[in-house]
């Protein structure tokens, strides 16, 4: 009899047993998947075969940023930090052809980067976002933003942007560039690639010594991931494009930001978009060239918090 209720006890004790570890089991299921539902995607898909990198970081209000040329999402980092501590959400999207995303051959022009955007804002349901762009890129969220009449956004902040004409016309000589110029450094590009970064480079900055070594490997290294080919592309794409005609569309408020002194994109350009622009603020930045976001960081990080928060 005794033996009989010790087995009773032995049987009690391994039901418990079992019981515990599989609760414990289904537990560290369920917080395997919580944590899977709450991963979010690094790569998504704006068209057939065409995967972009996006940085999405933080929680809050959206800031999407978009890369200057030959750049990616990567050259942000240090708007990404400050950003997410003042409780924002940071989306920096790469576009095709650049950085991480896929590089296909095919359209390589402001329309299919804005068309590239709308895909990812649309499949991340992202609403009143302002959206940040830098040179090319501040040509193509300025494009994106008139194509598209708003679509996700709320805000938009031009820096140094290569708009709205980056090369001289008859009836526009603001930009410093002519046509023949932006030809040459195609030219460059299909023989001498290198040497193409080392041009623009030797322009980027205020002065040789505005950014550190370090900061000019770093970006050198992000620069030579883009493909050969978008590069070419993208080089026409500044070449040709006239976006005046989105100027009036923009209903949006806008922030400007532009050195006086920008070796690359004339500060003249800044002003014309501020005439363009209906209601649009210009911030005039005198201590660095086309590298504002590098080299005076910490005065861009704040005046583009403050214009958020308006």
């Amino acid at each position: 009899m005794k033996l009989i209720n010790n087995m009773g006890a032995i049987l009690l004790l391994l039901t418990l047993a079992t019981s515990c570890s599989d609760k414990k089991t289904e537990n560290k299921m369920k917080t395997t998947t919580e944590t899977a539902v709450k991963a979010r995607a690094e790569y998504i898909e704006a068209a057939p075969n065409v995967k972009l990198h996006v940085t999405d970081l933080g929680d809050g209000k959206p800031v999407v940023f978009i890369h200057g040329y030959p750049l990616s999402d990567a050259m942000w980092e240090y708007q990404y930090h400050p950003l997410i501590k003042e409780g924002y959400r940071v989306i920096g999207i790469t576009l095709r052809g650049f950085g991480l995303s896929d590089k296909p051959y095919g359209k390589y022009n402001y329309d299919q980067f804005a068309d590239d955007i709308k895909a990812v804002l649309d499949a991340l349901d992202v609403t009143d976002a302002t959206i940040v762009g830098h040179s090319m890129g501040g040509a193509i969220a300025l494009h994106y933003t008139a194509k598209y009449n708003n679509a996700h956004v709320s805000k938009l902040v031009l820096l140094s942007a290569a708009a709205p004409v980056q090369t001289k016309r008859a009836d526009f000589p603001y930009p410093f560039a002519a046509k023949e110029d932006l030809t040459n450094w195609i030219g460059l590009n299909n023989t001498d690639r290198p040497g193409l970064l080392a041009a623009i480079g030797a322009q980027f900055a205020l002065t040789p010594e505005a950014i550190s070594p370090g900061i000019g490997k770093w970006m050198g290294d992000i620069e030579m991931q883009s493909s050969p080919y978008a590069m070419e592309q993208a080089l026409m794409a500044l070449r040709d494009e006239d976006l005046r005609g989105d100027l009036p569309k923009i209903k949006v408020p806008t922030l400007i930001v532009h050195a006086k002194e920008d070796k690359i994109v004339a500060y003249a350009l800044a002003e014309q978009m501020n005439k363009g622009i209906a209601g649009s603020q210009l911030v005039t930045f005198e201590k660095s060239g086309h590298a504002i976001f590098i080299e005076e960081r910490d005065k861009f990080n704040e005046e583009l918090i403050k214009f958020i928060k308006q």
